[in-house]
């Protein structure tokens, strides 16, 4: 009779919790690679042969966690009302995450190379939902007419400075009040 193989690859899910867990725990900086192993009940080399790195596993899991909240399409009968209540959700929904606030109370200079070097999959997912919002902007006639790249590109960069910088911006401030602002911003930005 054959042997059966059972499969024990371990998905990359399970490997994302472990570190998901170990980063709310202690921050990115002093996750290990071995502390996720252990999480996830694996070897370490289990873990080193899908990440070589604790970098490319945080990449991975923020990718995984902040993808999953982007590009929901907000409530609306335009595409600019679908826009711009999207993006504001979307900014409230990241800062209420519990993993993009521990990155960004205990390692924020981590996302410095996503602000200043090179964009990441998970702007890179934000900038196509705008994109594909603002094509149907242009086609209901909600939204001004432009370059489909450079107005994406220029309401990421906008969009995305709230997600880095509002917290301590606000302390001050009542968040809604700032967030209506937002929304008042990014309706005059895209008016025809």
């Amino acid at each position: 009779m054959p042997s059966q193989r059972h499969s024990t690859r371990v998905g990359d899910d399970v490997l994302l919790d472990a570190a998901h867990k170990c980063v709310l725990l202690v921050g990115v900086r002093r996750t290990t690679l071995t502390d996720v192993a252990r999480e996830a009940g694996v070897s370490r080399m289990t873990l080193y042969r899908r990440f070589p790195d604790v970098r490319s596993l945080v990449a991975a899991l923020m990718t995984r966690e902040f993808g999953a909240l982007l590009g929901e399409v907000g409530p609306g009968e335009t595409a600019r009302q679908r826009l711009v209540s999207g993006a504001v959700g979307t900014v409230r929904r990241l800062l209420a995450n519990p993993l993009m606030a521990a990155v960004l109370d205990r390692d924020a200079e981590l996302l410095l190379p996503y602000v200043v070097e090179r964009l990441g999959a998970t702007q890179l997912i934000a900038e196509q939902f705008m994109r594909v919002e603002l094509a149907a902007g242009h086609t209901d006639g909600s939204i001004r007419d432009g370059d489909l790249d450079v107005q994406a590109r220029t309401l990421l960069l906008m969009v995305q400075s709230f997600v880095l910088s509002v917290r301590p911006a606000v302390a001050d401030l009542d968040p809604d009040a700032v967030f209506d602002e937002l929304a008042l911003m990014l309706e005059g930005a895209l008016r025809p």
